[in-house]
């Protein structure tokens, strides 16, 4: 694996209990890549997402995610893992009876930090990242559905990590709300972290084309950058 493959998976397949869901996975990611991988709904995209952090277990097949090899890790080694990616949901999953900055604060102390003045100093600084400097103190429910999901990136952010896997972050919000939300994670991207986002929007993908993978009949493709993609089919 070189230096700057984050990423690199090699003739996995992919089960749901005893379900073969893809097969024969292959592609590589680089530090600061930005990737879509799209599919239809049930296509597989949220089992790549949770494969590479290890809630899927990997029966066959190489991965190196971050340094890790995902065919031999242990148990207690995942935390560690986990702390390398920042993962976005389409559902927030926000706790909803402390406010932003309880949220985070959580997390942080959930992964060893223990300073609270280190703590409050990280809170402040994703915040801005993410254009959200005096939401702190709101609940969950006082903010949009796009200031939720920036809370949720600034929570994938707290602990530094070097991929972001982003699972339909934009699923839940109207379009301009999603373009913002994509530009926020072209940003991440450009600052040198890798960026997975599963989605089954296109429009997204013809405003802001990418290196794209794409699931489909249980198998995974790269789609070339040259070629149009087809998209007069819907994706769900």
């Amino acid at each position: 694996m070189s230096l700057d493959l984050i990423i690199d998976i090699n003739k996995v397949n992919i089960f749901q209990a005893e379900n073969l869901i893809l097969s024969d996975v292959t592609f590589s990611i680089s530090k600061g890549e930005f990737v879509y991988i799209i599919g239809k709904v049930g296509s597989g995209k949220s089992s790549i997402i949770k494969t590479l952090n290890a809630e899927l277990p990997l029966r066959s097949g190489q991965a190196m995610v971050a340094g890790y090899d995902l065919a031999a890790i242990k148990r207690k080694q995942i935390p560690y893992l986990r702390r390398r990616l920042g993962i976005i949901f389409q559902d927030f999953q926000l706790l909803s009876d402390r406010n932003i900055f309880d949220n985070l604060a959580f997390v942080l102390r959930a992964t060893g930090w223990k300073n609270s003045k280190e703590i409050n100093d990280r809170i402040v600084e994703v915040l801005e990242r993410v254009d959200l400097n005096y939401k702190g103190y709101k609940l969950p429910h006082q903010l949009s559905g796009g200031e939720q999901q920036r809370v949720v990136i600034a929570r994938a952010l707290l602990n530094n990590p070097d991929i972001m896997l982003a699972d339909e972050p934009t699923g839940n919000l109207d379009p301009e709300t999603s373009e913002d939300i994509l530009q926020l994670l072209l940003e991440i991207s450009n600052s040198g972290r890798a960026v997975l986002m599963a989605t089954h929007n296109y429009n997204l993908l013809k405003k802001f084309p990418a290196r794209t993978i794409k699931c489909e009949r249980g198998k995974t493709t790269e789609v070339d950058q040259t070629a149009e993609i087809d998209f007069s089919s819907p994706m769900d």
